[in-house]
């Protein structure tokens, strides 16, 4: 299945770096085939790098580490 973006938005490290994050969802094909009523949700930095989600409005840079906060 294909990844589709459904969100965009932009979050601030603590040195006050903004980073670009990109939302995509995709839906995981169950057993049979048909598609799982709950989709994947995965975020990268507008230039491909990896996000990891830690709850409410924080991330992780999956390469670095470094801690970033969605703004409002």
């Amino acid at each position: 299945m294909t990844a589709v973006l459904v969100g965009r938005f932009h979050a601030r490290d603590a040195e006050g770096r903004i980073y670009p994050v990109h939302e995509f969802q995709e839906a995981i094909p169950n057993a049979d085939g048909s598609a799982s009523s709950l989709p994947i949700t995965t975020y990268t930095l507008a230039i491909g790098d990896k996000v990891n989600h830690l709850g409410d409005d924080r991330f992780e840079l999956a390469r670095t580490g470094v801690e970033i906060i969605r703004i409002p």
